[in-house]
């Protein structure tokens, strides 16, 4: 009962958001919903200094959600699907290179990076941090969550090409990201004298291959499945199996849940809707994830913003977070330069490809997750005030900026 208590006041709150955000503030839908819940948090912490009986309900609310499980285990396997269930195979096919390239060498350059400049910039402050645990930084902070952002995108006129790489990219880069945290977890728990580059490339194979076979087995499963009937209620019924079954299968199997979920959403989306699907079926799965995608963000977003309630404020780890939010969007810009540099002569790239998919690599609800799961040992509650910082800036700021960023490069064209 208590669970559904809890949901029940998490739907009603984002409904009432998401209305007044329509009908009032007209900001993205995202955007407007964490902002709103973000200035309940602040209206609920002030209010809380003056009468506690107040704000103590709500943040007591707030800190019985485990973020990491609800996101990690359960939100973000529909996120991925129905992202990717909406991605046509054929043309992302044609920026497989670029795609790639972006989401797996880029994101391991903005960790390293990220990693390195947190590291001394800790030492900086005199607050050392083992070098492992900032690198463990860099592979949270790293994923890009543009999901908020390609709405605004697609009013802005750019490309279809450059649309779809920001897409493919975080479809992709969220798992890699997913695999790489791992693997560093894997290593400071170990420690660094236990394990050899051998093993943890294994380690990272085991996750990431292994990811991509079974998505795609899954994905063919399902559509076998899908193509021996015509039920559009029973099929609805086989993609959520491939969700929820999929997704925990993998887990139990220590293979990449996010990898397989996109892989499996992008053979279901593609294949299956093309060849095992009447055309009421494919409206009605369309329509379905489409909505499952919008409810899901809004109740992130919302979260997000109330995690405020929670997190642990000190100022000079505020002063580092700060500090921080230039870092990531430096290393952002390099890891986004440097790969797009390098295959200039083997692939296409839009003319301001380089800043519209720096500045449109938001950070989002991933990260948060990342940086709540992490032990107190390993420095949680100042990554999480820095995480906290970094999505903050991250989703307001550039989410709020991107379109006008890139009317104004495509209309200097």
């Amino acid at each position: 009962m208590q669970s559904y208590y809890i949901l029940t006041v998490i739907i009603t709150i984002c409904a009432g958001f998401a209305y007044l955000n329509h009908r009032i503030i007209k900001l993205p839908p995202t955007i407007g919903i964490m902002v709103l819940s973000l200035i309940t948090s602040l209206a609920v912490v002030a209010a809380g200094k003056v009468m506690p009986s107040i704000s103590q309900p709500l943040t007591e609310m707030i800190s019985t959600i485990d973020f990491h499980d609800l996101l990690m285990k359960i939100m973000l396997s529909f996120l991925l699907f129905a992202g990717a269930i909406h991605i046509d195979a054929a043309k992302l096919k044609a920026e497989r290179l670029p795609v790639i390239v972006l989401a797996t060498v880029g994101t391991l350059i903005s960790t390293f990076l990220v990693g390195g400049l947190i590291y001394f910039l800790f030492g900086f402050f005199d607050a050392h941090i083992d070098f492992i645990y900032c690198l463990l930084f860099g592979a949270l902070i790293s994923p890009t969550d543009p999901i908020a952002v390609l709405g605004i995108l697609k009013r802005t006129k750019i490309p279809g090409s450059l649309q779809l790489k920001i897409a493919g990219e975080s479809l992709f880069n969220d798992g890699v990201a997913v695999v790489i945290f791992l693997t560093i977890m894997e290593v400071s728990v170990k420690g660094t004298d236990n394990l050899t580059f051998s093993g943890v490339s294994l380690l990272f194979l085991r996750e990431a291959v292994g990811g991509l076979i079974y998505g795609a087995l899954l994905g063919y499963a399902g559509f076998f499945l899908l193509r021996s009937i015509d039920n559009y209620k029973t099929e609805v019924l086989i993609t959520i199996a491939m969700v929820m079954g999929g997704y925990m299968l993998a887990d139990e199997l220590h293979i990449s849940g996010p990898i397989a979920m996109v892989v499996a959403g992008l053979i279901t989306g593609n294949k299956g809707k093309e060849l095992a699907m009447s055309d009421t079926t494919r409206d009605y799965i369309g329509k379905f994830w489409e909505l499952i995608d919008e409810i899901l963000n809004a109740i992130l977003f919302l979260l997000v913003g109330f995690e405020m309630l929670v997190v642990k404020v000190n100022i000079g780890i505020m002063i580092i977070g700060v500090i921080t939010i230039f870092v990531v969007l430096l290393a952002r810009w390099i890891s986004v330069a440097l790969p797009i540099t390098l295959l200039r002569p083997f692939a296409r790239f839009e003319k301001h490809a380089i800043s519209i998919l720096a500045w449109g690599g938001l950070r989002g609800g991933i990260s948060v997750a990342l940086a709540l799961s992490l032990p107190a040992e390993m420095y949680r509650d100042q990554f999480v005030s820095i995480t906290y910082s970094v999505v903050i800036f991250s989703i307001i700021v550039q989410g709020l900026t991107i379109e006008r960023v890139a009317k104004k490069l495509v209309n200097t064209d």
